[in-house]
């Protein structure tokens, strides 16, 4: 009985399976090749000479420090203004239910969309420049300057606070309200309740919305290509750019050593919350 168990669940995992090593296992393992050979096809094993001088490349080092600049200040305020939305949304108010609503809007627009309407808001003869203009301010070039990072910031957010604000929400509610009403017995003020009460009972919930919030920041890159194309301004210009870059100009090299180390600093971010993670629910 339980051979036969084991054969129907292997055959109900075998498409699944098939298709990770036809499309993720065996493509990896050519990207792996080509990042320790060189030549055409290939064919002359390096070592580790590509990943010297791809690490040794202004070009590299601008996209990984843009990208790593991206992550850590994009994930942390969407966390940041996610959490202090959701315990706003959680007492009733007038609004707030339609506030909960809208919230979620951003989720369902297509990224083209969002683009073009910033482009008309926010491009040299947009209409922000207009209004500045006509106060007598000078123009600001939003997507040709530093100004893009904080452009590119602000669609990353908008884009994706939205569904982290239903995550926390829901945590919240999942959270005794007996607590709440003991710790206002004891006279404890609101920013004691949220230190000592919410915060400690969301982190679970708190460390998926932060996985969340990772995996659509490396995804927000397109709305980076889509403004400034394959070149663009070099506060975004980002390892996305790097790899489609390289792609482009047929040096498959840098192209699988950028691949293979977007990654691995993907693989070590994960594993280092998983680590935090464990280590806390072990202390419990």
């Amino acid at each position: 009985m339980r051979i036969n168990k084991n054969r129907t669940a292997f055959a109900l995992l075998a498409p699944l399976l098939a298709g990770i090593i036809v499309f993720f296992i065996f493509p990896f393992a050519i990207l792996l090749r080509y990042s320790v050979t060189t030549g055409a096809g290939g064919g002359n094993f390096v070592g580790l000479y590509n990943y010297t001088r791809v690490f040794n490349s202004p070009a590299f080092r601008l996209a990984f420090g843009n990208t790593a600049r991206f992550f850590v200040v994009g994930v942390t305020l969407n966390m940041v203004l996610s959490f202090l939305i959701a315990h706003t949304l959680r007492h009733r108010f007038l609004g707030s239910t339609v506030a909960r609503s809208v919230i979620l809007f951003p989720m369902f627009l297509p990224v083209a969309a969002i683009v073009t309407v910033s482009t008309l808001f926010f491009s040299d003869a947009g209409l922000v420049n207009r209004a500045l203009m006509l106060l007598g301010l000078p123009a600001t070039d939003w997507l040709g300057s530093g100004a893009a990072f904080w452009f590119m910031l602000g669609l990353y957010i908008f884009k994706s606070i939205g569904y982290n604000v239903v995550l926390l929400l829901a945590g919240m509610q999942m959270i005794p309200h007996e607590l709440y009403e003991a710790a206002d017995m004891e006279g404890a003020g609101e920013l004691r309740k949220t230190l000592d009460i919410t915060i400690p009972m969301l982190v679970p919930t708190l460390f998926f919305t932060f996985v969340i919030s990772a995996m659509n920041c490396f995804r927000s890159f397109r709305e980076a290509f889509i403004l400034g194309g394959s070149h663009p301004d070099s506060s975004i210009y980002m390892l996305p750019h790097f790899i489609n870059n390289n792609m482009q100009n047929l040096n498959y090299q840098r192209l699988a050593v950028g691949s293979v180390f977007t990654l691995c600093a993907i693989t070590v971010i994960t594993a280092l919350v998983y680590t935090f993670e464990a280590k806390r629910e072990a202390k419990l």
